[in-house]
């Protein structure tokens, strides 16, 4: 019987044991790391320098996108590094780190997400009183409240997982320090105040999903009553991108803790992780590009290239 004190490093989950198929995989998420860097990075720039986006919905986006480079960088990168470099191993500390900015990065994507909700709230079903509402302290309280509470939770999460007794060995069965697959690794009788705090941040995920639910249920009663097409069309547009996002990110997560944990590794453990780890941060900056007119304009202006065209697949030079 190993505790916790005698472990210096954990064994991760790789891809392969093929060397050609491990520098496949370094490649493959070498791309899916620089398309994500890429896309936030044009989103976080075209909000700060575009004086036309300085508005709440860009300022909670531009958060969101810097929230998306923290979680794909959490863990990315380390296996990338550990594929090309023919190893699992990652130290304690590592894993520590691992575990605290993944939780920190992930819940308060969602809480800004139930925050945009909001937005998108006010701006439709209160459009009188937006401007007083969402006044410019108002969304950087919000967005302060979102990060400051989420890292302590994250502590809370952080200090629960590493204060238990690892029984099971250091091998971890996915290719980063996952809670889950931290908790199958510990003792029977030392992981009930980890499992209590994973029940509690459950609760607060529902909570902001009815909350995120009873919004656009009143969102899309209001725009029923709008008299123009036109003016359905353009409230809508402004919410389906929020609205694809969250879909994203809840299915995606819930896919991946609410399947039972296998005993023994497997590929669709790497997948489902894949999925709700690396996807998002590379989808959501498609999605607000693709479904935004004012975001497309930004980054003709900044890039000077005509992208998105309506008529020609391929791009132009402005």
């Amino acid at each position: 019987m190993s505790n916790q004190t005698n472990i210096t490093e954990f064994l991760l989950l790789g891809f392969s044991d093929v060397l050609e198929l491990q520098i496949l995989h370094f490649v493959v998420f070498l791309v899916i790391y620089l398309a994500a860097l890429m896309g936030n990075l044009l989103i976080i720039m075209v909000v700060t320098l575009d004086h036309h986006l300085h508005s709440p919905m860009y300022f909670f986006l531009m958060n969101l996108s810097i929230l998306d480079l923290g979680t794909i960088s959490v863990t990315v990168p380390k296996s990338m590094a550990n594929s090309l470099m023919n190893t699992r191993s990652i130290s304690y500390s590592g894993c520590v780190a691992q575990v605290f900015f993944l939780v920190f990065f992930a819940v308060s994507d969602f809480a800004l997400l139930t925050v945009m909700a909001y937005d998108r709230y006010v701006a439709i079903c209160k459009p009188l009183h937006y401007e007083t509402i969402m006044n410019r302290r108002a969304c950087v309280q919000m967005a302060a409240s979102a990060w400051i509470s989420v890292i302590v939770y994250s502590s809370l999460h952080t200090r629960n997982t590493f204060a238990i007794s690892f029984c099971g060995g250091n091998k971890v069965d996915q290719f980063f320090c996952e809670i889950p697959q931290l908790l199958k690794l510990a003792c029977s009788d030392t992981y009930l105040g980890e499992v209590e705090v994973l029940i509690l941040g459950a609760c607060l995920a529902l909570s902001c999903f009815v909350f995120i639910i009873v919004s656009y249920t009143r969102i899309f009663q209001t725009v029923l009553r709008i008299p123009t097409e036109q003016g359905r069309h353009k409230a809508l547009s402004t919410c389906l991108p929020h609205l694809i996002v969250v879909s994203l990110f809840v299915s995606t997560g819930i896919f991946a803790y609410l399947k039972p944990t296998s005993s023994s590794p497997s590929g669709l453990d790497l997948m489902v992780a894949v999925l709700y780890s690396v996807l998002p941060p590379v989808m959501n900056p498609i999605i607000y590009s693709m479904r935004n007119k004012e975001i497309k304009a930004s980054l003709r202006k900044l890039t000077g290239w005509r992208l998105f065209s309506k008529n020609k697949m391929s791009i132009f030079l402005l």
